[in-house]
């Protein structure tokens, strides 16, 4: 019984000192996506949409939930942070080439038609993000215009 003891009070120990360190956030301008808001032009639906079920995961500024002061927590969201940001940046748009932005829609469309996005530990606790069938019509609608329209941009050769 003390040898269990014992390793409880390590196991707490260790969790104490943890809560004094944690991953960086990402804390970065809101105003970078407006590149990206100015080329794909969402409708207002589609934009509430974005803020609400994308922007935390899928661009550099992260609204933290409470519990993200919380180690091994913070550790976890860090990782679907920058999982997320590395699949589709809003924040770094300028600067890809039109077929880079064409390849990110296209996967866009296929993660929200087989609802796949937003992942569903994000709405657990982001429940507004939990994206209707409408809601799901109006992204993969404007990510087809915003497909459209880079197939008629001319492509550097």
């Amino acid at each position: 019984m003390k040898l269990i003891k014992k390793v409880l009070m390590l196991l707490l120990l260790l969790f104490v000192i943890a809560q004094f360190f944690g991953p960086d956030k990402n804390e970065g301008e809101l105003n970078l996506i407006n590149t990206f808001m100015a080329e794909t032009n969402p409708p207002e639906n589609v934009k509430i949409i974005l803020k609400e079920a994308c922007i935390d995961c899928h661009s550099d500024f992260t609204r933290y939930p409470w519990y993200n002061n919380i180690t091994p927590v913070n550790y976890w969201l860090a990782g679907h942070v920058n999982n997320g940001k590395k699949h589709f940046n809003m924040s770094n748009w300028e600067g890809n080439s039109v077929k880079r932005k064409d390849h990110k829609f296209e996967e866009l469309i296929e993660m929200v038609e087989a609802k796949e996005m937003p992942l569903e530990s994000y709405t657990w606790t982001h429940t507004e993000a939990k994206l209707t069938e409408t809601q799901i019509k109006a992204v993969i609608d404007w990510a087809k215009l915003v497909r459209l329209k880079y197939s008629v941009e001319p492509k550097p050769e």
